[in-house]
């Protein structure tokens, strides 16, 4: 199959199993499953643990439980498995050090010796929204130097990516694009306790479990201009991406796991299945009003053009 052949839709919700999921999660895994759905695609469920420090196996059986309970399933994945196991990102190191081998030969994949410190240094460049953009400083080492730095700390893996403008066309957003070197920087592919980074992890998985649309929060929409350079230079399928408005309270604050009356538990202890599932459409645009509903009713009626394109405003009445 060429990279231009149509294929079937394959959709994918891909938590990390660190704690209870919360409104938010509930959110995303809805939108992302009515998405697939409603053009009668497969869905995935992807366990994204690489951090296993944060991740617990038994989060990870009470996130499926709480996707069942409010009525979503999926064809391959989890703890079920499927024909492109492993699902877990924790069980696939090797598939991601073959990938790495690739980008070596590929682009300019070097170890990086910053500590924490060294990255938020006063000196350091910054992006437009505050956050630490990597100035290079590791780029230029020589073998010996990297060698004898390499006794004193085990560096992270850096990738170089060039001065050139990588952008996409959101399916809800619209264009966005991003001159990599300017807004981004080198970026992570290994940490230096030897985890695997994000944004490799994702682009591997996403591509070998043959998912063509990525339905996510409008935060990661920033890293997909990285994602496509790893593809482009893995020659893997670009998927078709959605990044949905993040919820936010009344007073404009994003909502927090800290929320413990946003958590999983606690909303399933106050509405039914069918009520939560009522209010989740009515934040999604699909209902006018809050109304019991199942999912595979709203699959009927589903249009993406009704998502909201700013921040959801989540009513005090279902935050207390």
């Amino acid at each position: 199959m060429s990279p231009t052949d149509p294929v079937p839709v394959c959709g994918r919700f891909a938590p990390s199993p660190s704690g209870r999921m919360h409104l938010g999660n509930l959110f995303c895994a809805f939108l992302a499953w009515l998405c697939a759905r409603s053009e009668n695609g497969r869905f995935v469920l992807r366990i994204e643990d690489l951090d296993t420090s944060r991740c617990r196996r038994s989060y990870a059986q009470l996130l499926e439980d709480d996707l069942r309970h409010l009525g979503l399933d999926w064809d391959e994945g989890g703890s079920a498995g499927g024909e492109n196991e492993p699902y877990f990102q924790s069980e696939c190191g090797s598939l991601y050090a073959q990938a790495l081998a690739v980008l070596r030969t590929k682009a300019h994949v070097y170890p990086c010796f910053c500590s924490r410190a060294d990255l938020h240094a006063a000196s350091a460049p910054h992006r437009s929204d505050g956050t630490v953009l990597y100035g290079g400083r590791c780029r230029s080492l020589s073998p010996q130097q990297a060698a004898a730095l390499s006794d004193q700390r085990r560096p992270a893996l850096r990738i170089e990516v060039p001065d050139a403008v990588y952008g996409f066309t959101d399916a809800h957003l619209g264009t966005y694009r991003q001159n990599l070197a300017r807004d981004c920087g080198d970026f992570i592919l290994r940490r230096s306790d030897g985890v695997f980074a994000y944004q490799l992890a994702v682009v591997v998985d996403d591509a070998r479990m043959g998912v063509t649309q990525v339905v996510r929060g409008e935060d990661l929409l920033s890293s997909t201009p990285r994602q496509i350079y790893l593809q482009t230079l893995l020659g893997l399928r670009t998927p078709e991406y959605v990044h949905i408005p993040l919820l936010v309270n009344e007073q404009g604050v994003r909502l927090s796991k800290r929320e413990k009356s946003l958590d999983a538990g606690a909303l399933f202890a106050r509405f039914t299945p069918e009520d939560l599932t009522g209010w989740l459409a009515f934040l999604a645009g699909q209902l006018p009003r809050p109304e019991p509903c199942t999912p595979q009713e709203l699959c009927k009626v589903f249009r993406r053009e009704n998502i909201p394109s700013h921040h959801i405003i989540v009513p005090d009445a279902l935050l207390t």
